[in-house]
């Protein structure tokens, strides 16, 4: 017998790429189970299903900066709560200093789907039920017919895990300039923020006051450095210019949507600008600026 839940829950997150950098990443996970009828007559009680697997994978890498432990680019190191990165990419060195619950460790040279599922899959094994004898996950992206970008951020203000300051997310935009779609505007955007990480003025600190482990190559013509206190603790990053965007405010999704229009408005002053920015999948924020239509 099988048992399948489509859409259980989505991943958000940023993780590290020789080539790529710092990537945000929303990933919809899928699940089928094998496995024979409990005293229910059930594979496993949907609601279960949910509460065991969603939790577990929420858990271990939602909301979390993905280290490909194995690749020769990282280096890593932990000291109580504590863990430094560094990593090469050819964007630039990346280097951080966060609480353990920041990250997720994956023992493998690339985070990819295969890399991910099977981590997932090693940590699920434990966790259910004796009559399940087989599970499969399928990771995958929303398919989107307009243009979206990867952008990385974190928020100090956040009561739960948008707290942390290396987590990202894959969204689309869709801008209409005085009522009527302009694909124009959202090329503008998914180029601008094509890999970014977005950061807060408010957190921007000069680089020397940063903890950084000894392997951190870091100067001030090269690199921002961003630093916060949240709840879960302190949070250190030092990241290539050329891969941030400087926001002046919070990059809570209400705010960037705001963001955006204003930055449209200021471009064709006289025009109305309505922005529907996404966080992730199936969820954001719309913002209209200007004139009344």
């Amino acid at each position: 017998m099988q048992l399948f839940v489509r859409d259980l829950t989505v991943i958000d997150f940023s993780y590290l790429c020789p080539i790529r950098g710092m990537v945000g990443e929303s990933w919809i996970v899928d699940v089928l189970l094998d496995g024979g009828l409990d005293e229910q007559n059930m594979l496993l009680d949907f609601s279960k299903m949910k509460r065991i697997i969603k939790d577990t994978i929420d858990n271990l890498v939602d909301h979390r900066l993905l280290i490909p432990t194995v690749c020769n680019k990282t280096h890593w190191q932990q000291e109580s709560d504590t863990v430094w990165v560094d990593f090469t990419s050819l964007q630039g060195g990346i280097h951080l200093a966060c609480p353990e619950q920041a990250f997720a460790l994956i023992p493998s040279e690339m985070i990819d789907f295969e890399s991910v599922n099977l981590f997932l899959h090693t940590a699920l094994s434990t966790v259910l039920p004796d009559n399940i004898e087989g599970l499969s996950l399928t990771l995958r992206n929303e398919i989107h017919e307009t243009p979206f970008y990867h952008y990385s951020h974190g928020l100090k203000k956040h009561d739960g895990n948008c707290q942390r300051i290396a987590h990202g997310h894959r969204s689309p935009i869709n801008i209409f300039e005085n009522g009527i779609a302009a694909p124009k505007w959202d090329e503008y955007w998914a180029k601008r923020w094509k890999d970014i990480y977005l950061g807060s003025e408010e957190d921007m600190v000069k680089l020397d006051e940063l903890l950084l482990s000894p392997q951190a190559t870091v100067s001030d013509e090269t690199h921002f450095a961003f630093h916060y206190q949240a709840p879960q603790g302190d949070f250190q990053l030092a990241i290539p210019k050329s891969c941030c965007d400087i926001i002046p405010h919070d990059t809570t999704v209400e705010l960037l949507a705001e963001f955006v229009a204003n930055t449209l408005v200021e471009k064709s002053p006289g025009d109305q600008f309505k922005v529907i920015a996404y966080e992730g999948v199936g969820k954001g924020a719309i913002s209209v600026k200007g004139p009344q239509i």
